[in-house]
């Protein structure tokens, strides 16, 4: 780890904790980028002794609201005790002049973020199932949390939560866009005319999968990551949004954001719903809107991260193919408000 990686210097890094933190740590810092984010920044920062994790945003076009690093540091903060595990959080730094944006410093947890089947089948199909059993039961948990007793009660803006996130996806995208996108307009059509009414509000991930949790080698999840999309809102999105990732990778389409659902053992739709009810989440009897939204939202994801790599701002590999599962994802999210089959 002797070359400063892109976003992160070092010795900067060494000079603010001295001051801001005397006693993190003991001497001279390495850094690395840790592979696998397409969206915030992780790095590993070391010592030699001491190991911690710094987030940042991405480098160049970053979108208002998004990339939030006290959203992640504060929701993170106040889950600590919680059933929900989440790393230890160290210090957040809003000074961009430090690295040039907002960052923060959390513990390094040992798991591994299983993102394909490739890496589920080793360990056969029974193991495959505990973790994908566990990584509902730690959704339900986290939608059992009471925001008001952890801190969290003015955390978001729970009234209108659907027609705002309907609204921000929409602008979102409208900032991100530099090609026509067939099915765009009418999904955001269609979701406009078919809002539900609002139900109880609780503690929204945003961006729930299985490779946004770290399992360890006896099959626990050990720490939820990945909260700067988190909020409080409608919970049954992140279980739309967890559902929608399975059925693209099942149904084997062009980009690779996460294949886990093709492993043997792995939940289908159906036990996970069951699971997830069971755990004690909520009422999931009637998602088609959610399905929808989750749809949209994804695509502007994939659409956001696709805009940055064509402008050569994006830090690893792999973004080139995510430009092409956008339109998969609006037809998809068509299809599940109207009944339809999605276009392939």
């Amino acid at each position: 780890m002797n070359d400063a990686p892109a976003g992160l210097d070092p010795r900067v890094l060494e000079k603010y904790l001295a001051t801001s933190s005397p006693g993190l740590f003991h001497g001279p810092l390495e850094a690395r980028l840790i592979s696998g984010g397409r969206s915030n920044l992780t790095y590993e920062v070391t010592d030699g002794e001491r190991r911690l994790v710094l987030r940042r945003p991405p480098l160049g076009h970053v979108l208002a609201t998004a990339h939030d690093m006290g959203r992640e540091y504060r929701v993170m903060t106040a889950l600590a005790g919680t059933a929900v595990p989440v790393p230890r959080t160290h210090l957040l730094c809003e000074d961009t002049s430090v690295l040039g944006a907002p960052f923060y410093l959390m513990e390094l947890v040992e798991g591994t973020p299983y993102r394909t089947a490739e890496q589920l089948e080793p360990l056969g199909a029974a193991r495959t199932r505990v973790i994908s059993e566990r990584m509902v039961d730690t959704l339900a948990a986290l939608h059992s949390v009471d925001p008001r007793e952890v801190g969290l009660g003015d955390f978001g803006r729970p009234q209108g939560f659907l027609a705002r996130q309907v609204r921000r996806w929409a602008t979102q995208l409208e900032h991100s866009r530099s090609r026509e996108l067939t099915g765009a307009e009418e999904l955001h059509r269609l979701l406009l005319e078919n809002l539900p009414a609002d139900g109880e509000a609780g503690i929204v991930h945003g961006d729930y999968r299985l490779d946004n949790v770290l399992v360890d080698d006896r099959d626990e999840v050990v720490a939820v990551l990945d909260w700067e999309m988190a909020t409080l809102g409608d919970p049954v999105t992140d279980v739309a949004l967890l559902l929608i990732y399975q059925r693209l990778a099942r149904a084997e389409t062009e980009f690779p954001v996460s294949t886990v659902s093709r492993a043997p053992g792995f939940l289908g739709d159906d036990a996970l719903l069951a699971r997830y009810e069971a755990a004690g989440g909520r009422d999931l009897s009637d998602m088609a809107f959610h399905l929808g939204l989750a749809c949209f939202k994804l695509a502007v994801i994939l659409e956001g991260i696709y805009f940055r790599f064509t402008q050569g701002k994006t830090v690893g590999a792999g973004f080139e193919e995510l430009g092409r599962g956008v339109e998969p994802l609006l037809s998809e999210g068509i299809a599940a408000l109207t009944g339809a089959s999605p276009a392939r």
